[in-house]
């Protein structure tokens, strides 16, 4: 397959440290230009916006979109209109629906849509997949706790209508979850702490249950401070109690270590895109959307002091 020409639309945190590494490191890509209005990368094509890019850049076969979300959905959709494929960095929108838009519009151009959920190849999720799909699964905890200053500097989107917030990061728990249990399972109680002076959740304490009525459990919190961040999910199971630490990096059945990797969940993501470009198919899961959108939809909401970044 000919090397991929991608330009990276949104050059901001998440794009300098994950996207344009993964590109430099996959000979099947190229990253050929940028469009940022607050940032430029040396030796590729940059522009202030997507729309000056199609229409005065070089030529590129995709896109990878890493603006806010409550932009993205018009950004696919006009580079799509061009012939370009397109991966959406998570959440893939900011509404289910116009996820279903999207996925229409790439069928009628056809082009690659890719809804990416980069935890999911993080090292240990695929083993932790195939062990638990014959054992029976009897309770699930999931723990995911970060310091926002630290990982979302500057970032006031985050609490605006749109930005999610701590489902943010919580959303990769719920994209591992939904990756490796074998059941679906759905929303029966929701708690969310939002700030006096914000619009979306500081934290959150999700319950959930599966066709068997399986508990699942999960914690969210953007508070946590003087430690490394927690991302934690524990599940109970007839055989031993298997646990994903460090966002999926390391697999343990019972403490016991049995598989852990390096930091390549970009590696994996950039793999798939080429994987579908290739073979002429979208990828489009919303189920951790889904449930993210359902948390916020039923959650009873609790105001806590004002959040001063």
């Amino acid at each position: 397959m000919d090397i991929l020409r991608l330009a990276i639309v949104g050059y901001g945190k998440i794009a300098r440290d994950q996207h344009h590494p993964a590109i430099a490191n996959d000979p099947r890509h190229r990253l050929t230009a940028v469009a940022s209005r607050n940032a430029s990368v040396p030796e590729v094509a940059n522009f202030e916006s997507l729309e000056a890019l199609l229409e005065q850049g070089p030529e590129i076969d995709a896109v990878a979109l890493c603006t806010p979300a409550g932009v993205r959905t018009q950004q696919a959709r006009l580079a799509m209109a061009h012939g370009k494929h397109v991966m959406l960095e998570k959440p893939p929108g900011a509404t289910l629906a116009e996820i279903e838009t999207l996925r229409e519009e790439a069928e009628r151009h056809g082009v690659t849509l890719f809804a990416s959920w980069h935890s999911r190849h993080a090292h240990g999720v695929a083993g932790a997949k195939r062990w638990l799909v014959e054992r029976q699964i009897r309770g699930v905890e999931i723990e995911w706790k970060e310091d926002v200053r630290v990982w979302h500097p500057g970032q006031a989107w985050i609490w605006q209508p749109g930005g999610m917030g701590v489902f943010d990061p919580g959303i990769n728990a719920l994209s591992i979850a939904t990756e490796i249990l074998p059941r679906p399972f759905h929303l029966v109680d929701a708690q969310l702490q939002v700030p006096g002076n914000c619009q979306t959740p500081i934290a959150a304490s999700l319950d959930f249950i599966d066709g068997d009525d399986v508990p699942i459990h999960a914690e969210f919190d953007f508070r946590q401070q003087g430690t490394p961040p927690i991302w934690e999910i524990h599940v109970e199971t007839d055989a031993g109690r298997l646990t994903l630490e460090a966002g999926g990096r390391r697999l343990l059945i019972d403490g016991e270590l049995q598989e852990e990797g390096p930091d390549a969940e970009y590696a994996g993501l950039y793999a798939r895109f080429a994987e579908l470009i290739a073979e002429g198919r979208s990828d489009v899961d919303v189920s951790p959307f889904r449930h993210v959108a359902d948390s916020l939809m039923l959650g009873y909401r609790h105001t806590v002091e004002d959040f001063v970044e």
